[in-house]
C-alpha cells in the first residue's frame, strides 16, 4: 500500500478529481478483457490530462520505486494492464482529444485516450478512413491499439496499427519526452522508433500523442457470404481467393459452434446447419475492379463445394458484420469463462489450423469454437468454460499448449493481434529462443533499467 503523502503528492501533481483511490474504482482497474488471469488491484489510479503531467508522474514513481501501468479502455485479450505488482495505474481516458485532422497530407494527431470510432467518425466528412478496426473499435482507443499493435476485420487488405502509426510522443521511464516521426511519407532517420514503441505493451515507454495515417475511403464494395458443409472446404476456399490474386478488405470465417451461438444470440438468420461460414468483402475505387473481383470470389467459393448468397442492401451487409462482431459476446455467453486465443499461421496453413483446433477441442473434451480473420491466418479458437471446474480448467490449459505448439509447427505465430502480456510469455522462447528472449530483456532494460514500466508483462526478467 502507497504512503498517504505519495497519494497527496499524486493529488497536487493530477488534482484530487484525477486520483482515485476508493476500493471500488481499486476492483474495476484490477483486471481487464483476459480470462483465467490473476486479479490485481492497484494501490492508485491517475487519469493525467497532458504529456507533461505524465513526466511528473513517472519522476515521482521511480523516485519511490513505484510501478506503472498505462491502460487504455482495458479491452486487450493478453493480461497487458494488469497491476501485478499493485503501484499506479495511469488510465488516459480523459487524454481523448483530435488534435488536428490534416486532410491535405492524410493524417491525424490524438491523444492516446481517443477512440478509434471517434477518430473514423471525424475524419468521414474528409472522405478519409484510419483502417485498423480491432473487434472492440467502439471502445478500443488509439494508445491502446498502439500499444498493442492491433489488427483487426480489415487487417487482410489494409494491416495493422504498425502501418498507420507515423509518429508519436512518449514519456521514457526516465521521465524525458521524446518526439519522433511525423507527416513525412519518407522518413528513415534514426532508428525506426515508431515501430520500437507500436507492440511494446507498455514496457519501453508511455505513448502521450500519436500521428496517424489516413486513406481515402473505398468508394465501392460487394459483401458475401459462403456456406459451407465442411471446414476444410471453407479453410481451402480461404487459400483459393488468395491464390487468385484477390485480397479481399474482409475475409472472416466462423465455424458451426460460433454460427448456432451468434444466431441464438442475434437472431439474424444464419444457417446453422453450415459447418462454416465465410464472410467476404472487397472494395475499392474502382466499380469494375471490384466487380471482377467480387466475381472471382464467387468462382473460388463454388468451386470449394460453397453456397454464395451477396448482401444486396447496407442492412444485409451491416447484418453480416453485426454477425462477425458478436462472435465473442455470443460464444462469451455460454459460461462463465471465455478463453480467446490468437494463434495464427501462414494462409496456406489455415485449412490444417482449422481442423487442428477442431480436434483439439474434441480431445479434450472442450467447448471450443473458432472464428476469426481467416485471409491473414489469424484465428481465434475459443474455448467456453467453467473456471470453478478444475478439472475442466485443467484441460483447458492442455489445450492451449496444443494449440500453439500446431500453429508453431504450421510456421505461425503465438500472436497475430493480441500481443504477449502475461498469455503468452511462457511460449516466447518456443518462437524466438533464448538469444531472441535475451534481445527483449536487453532492450527492456537498456530503456527501463529499474524495471518500472508494466513490470511482469511481454518480456521476461529473468537472469541472462
Amino acid at each position: 500500500m502507497l504512503d498517504q503523502k505519495i497519494i497527496e503528492q499524486l493529488e497536487a501533481l493530477a488534482g484530487k478529481e484525477n486520483v482515485l483511490t476508493s476500493k471500488a474504482d481499486m476492483v474495476a482497474y484490477s483486471y481487464d478483457a483476459t480470462a483465467d488471469m490473476p486479479n490485481q488491484t492497484p494501490d492508485v489510479v491517475v487519469l493525467p490530462t497532458s504529456s507533461e503531467m505524465v513526466q511528473q508522474i513517472v519522476n515521482l514513481a521511480r523516485e519511490n520505486k513505484i510501478s506503472i501501468y498505462p491502460r487504455g479502455a482495458g479491452t486487450n485479450l493478453s493480461g497487458g494492464t494488469i497491476p501485478l505488482k499493485k503501484g499506479i495505474v495511469l488510465s488516459f481516458q480523459k487524454m481523448n482529444q483530435i488534435l488536428e485532422i490534416d486532410a491535405a497530407n492524410l493524417t491525424a494527431r490524438v491523444q492516446p485516450g481517443v477512440v478509434i470510432n471517434a477518430l473514423n467518425s471525424a475524419v468521414a466528412e474528409h472522405g478519409l478512413i484510419y483502417p485498423p478496426d480491432p473487434g472492440t473499435v467502439a471502445t478500443a482507443t488509439m494508445g491502446g491499439s498502439a500499444a498493442e499493435n492491433s489488427g483487426g476485420l480489415r487487417g487482410l487488405k489494409y494491416g495493422v496499427t504498425k502501418n498507420y502509426i507515423m509518429g508519436m510522443e512518449v514519456v521514457l521511464a526516465n521521465g524525458d519526452k521524446v518526439r519522433f516521426g511525423g507527416k513525412t511519407v519518407k522518413n528513415v532517420t534514426a532508428y525506426d522508433f515508431s515501430n520500437l514503441f507500436v507492440g511494446s505493451e507498455g514496457t519501453l515507454g508511455i505513448i502521450t500523442e500519436l500521428t496517424a495515417k489516413l486513406i481515402p475511403a473505398p468508394k465501392y464494395r460487394r459483401t458475401m457470404m459462403g456456406i459451407f458443409k465442411t471446414i476444410a472446404d471453407a479453410g481451402n476456399a480461404v487459400a483459393g481467393i488468395i491464390a487468385a490474386q484477390v485480397i479481399p478488405a474482409t475475409l472472416e470465417i466462423m465455424d458451426q459452434m460460433t454460427i448456432k451461438t451468434v444466431e441464438d444470440f442475434a437472431k439474424i438468420g444464419l444457417p446453422t446447419d453450415a459447418k462454416a461460414l465465410l464472410l467476404i468483402e472487397v472494395d475499392g475505387n474502382s466499380e469494375d475492379v471490384v466487380v471482377n473481383e467480387a466475381e472471382a470470389v464467387m468462382k473460388v467459393v463454388t468451386e470449394n463445394n460453397g453456397d454464395l448468397q451477396a448482401a444486396n442492401t447496407d442492412q444485409e451487409r451491416d447484418q453480416l458484420w453485426t454477425a462477425r462482431r458478436n462472435a465473442l459476446p455470443a460464444l462469451a455467453s455460454l459460461n462463465n469463462t471465455v478463453v480467446l486465443e490468437d494463434a495464427t499461421v501462414p494462409r496456406s496453413h489455415i485449412t490444417d489450423m482449422l481442423v487442428a483446433c477442431e480436434e483439439i477441442g474434441k480431445k479434450y473434451d472442450l467447448t471450443l469454437g473458432t472464428f476469426g480473420h481467416a485471409g491473414d491466418g489469424n484465428l481465434h479458437p475459443t474455448i467456453l468454460c467453467d473456471k470453478y471446474d478444475e478439472d475442466e480448467i485443467s484441460r483447458v490449459h492442455k489445450a492451449v499448449d496444443e494449440i500453439f505448439k500446431a500453429a508453431l509447427n504450421y510456421g505461425g505465430t503465438l500472436s497475430g493481434e493480441h500481443g504477449i502480456g502475461i498469455a503468452k510469455m511462457k511460449y516466447l522462447e518456443d518462437e524466438l529462443g533464448k538469444s531472441g528472449t535475451n534481445l527483449m530483456r536487453n532492450i527492456k532494460l537498456s530503456l527501463d533499467p529499474e524495471n518500472v514500466l508494466n513490470p511482469g508483462k511481454m518480456v521476461p526478467m529473468q537472469e541472462v
